[in-house]
């Protein structure tokens, strides 16, 4: 599989994207200093803008929360007040339906407002029914704006495999001991210019015709780290890129096969060029538009390459077992994860991981978030 990858040039190792991205690129694409610079006031105005026509307390509450002294909380705290206003029974009644009637886990779904930090506007009898960690597969939503994440339990599994390639080696037993959200998606195009509106992230041209739903491209890890610090602004909750393990633990889906839906590949289970439909040759599909996996996250085989926190590391032997970030100091080369719509059926499996140097923006590679739940 390594030979493969070089020979046909899908991807490469850092030194030759690096000379690739030179040639290839328009320079603005590399050039330092590029974004604007971000400020604490853009990022409340991001916030309040994205919020200001909503017509759920809670939003008003998450502002209040991240900025209880803003240039917006008196206009926030009236709106909140209005929202819960009596017939209180009416107002709290008329909340829920929506998210429940979105996925059928009616009781996983009360956990979303006390995952995003807003204080319950339900009775208290409510309030106790709502699980203090979401439920396995239940959505949250921290902000208007933030991306739908997927609650994910803790527990054990192999990480790697032994009878792939060798950088997969040796495969090895991991605990993560608490839960975690990643993603539903990976990060998309609307989402991505979310933050580049607010000033936060920069502007990065898309193909022509590239709808909203895209997954967001042609991003290094440098541009995914500065999108996960303004989110975590915007939203007021810790958000960063998925450890390596967290991101293989959440593809498998609680599965132990080469691919979450088993041993062999099943047309139309993944975006890639072997995989069947829906593909196509010059970009990806659009978030979602091949099944969630048991844990209900979506395109973590094919679509785009994913950026994970990790530093690369040639092989797993001396890897961390709880389910940590692999790092060291000035760590330029990054782990990607799950292959892209441009590979084939042997790039699908769970454990696929490759390298590529953080600096450099390369058409396949993408991201979806994490953050911690407590």
């Amino acid at each position: 599989m390594w030979h493969t990858l070089l020979k046909v040039c899908v991807l490469v190792g850092p030194a030759f994207a690096c000379c690739g991205n030179a040639h290839g690129r328009a320079p603005d694409m590399q050039a330092p200093g590029i974004v604007p610079k971000a400020s604490p006031e853009q990022f409340e105005l991001a916030f309040w803008n994205s919020i200001k026509d909503s017509t759920h307390a809670s939003d008003y509450e998450a502002y209040l929360k991240a900025y209880p002294k803003g240039r917006f909380a008196p206009l926030a705290q009236a709106r909140m007040a209005r929202l819960r206003a009596p017939p209180a029974q009416g107002a709290a009644a008329q909340g829920p339906p929506a998210p429940a009637a979105k996925a059928k886990q009616a009781p996983a779904k009360p956990a979303a407002p006390a995952s995003s930090g807003a204080s319950p506007a339900a009775p208290p009898a409510a309030a106790a029914a709502t699980p203090a960690v979401a439920k396995a597969g239940a959505e949250i939503r921290d902000c208007p704006a933030c991306p739908v994440l997927v609650a994910i339990p803790a527990g054990s599994f192999t990480m790697g495999n032994n009878t792939s390639d060798p950088s997969e080696k040796p495969a090895h037993q991991v605990t993560i001991a608490t839960p975690f959200a990643i993603g539903k998606f990976e990060v998309t195009v609307q989402q991505w210019n979310a933050c580049v509106d607010a000033r936060g992230c920069p502007a990065i041209a898309q193909p022509a015709n590239t709808p909203p739903n895209a997954p967001m491209r042609d991003l290094s890890w440098d541009d995914a780290q500065q999108y996960v610090k303004w989110l975590g602004t915007a939203s007021g909750k810790p958000y960063r890129l998925p450890t390596e393990a967290e991101w293989e633990f959440a593809a498998r889906g609680g599965t132990a096969t080469r691919y979450w839906w088993g041993e062999q590949m099943v047309p139309g289970k993944a975006n890639c060029k072997d995989c069947g439909p829906p593909w196509s040759a010059d970009r990806p599909a659009g978030v979602g538009s091949f099944a969630a996996n048991p844990y209900g996250v979506h395109d973590t085989s094919g679509s785009l390459w994913e950026w994970v926190s990790d530093c690369w590391h040639n092989n797993f032997k001396n890897a961390p077992v709880d389910g940590s970030s692999w790092d060291q100091p000035n760590c330029r080369v990054r782990v990607i994860r799950g292959g892209s719509w441009r590979e084939g059926a042997a790039y699908m499996v769970a454990s696929t991981r490759f390298r590529y140097d953080a600096s450099v923006r390369q058409w396949q590679n993408g991201f979806r978030v994490a953050r911690s739940l407590k």
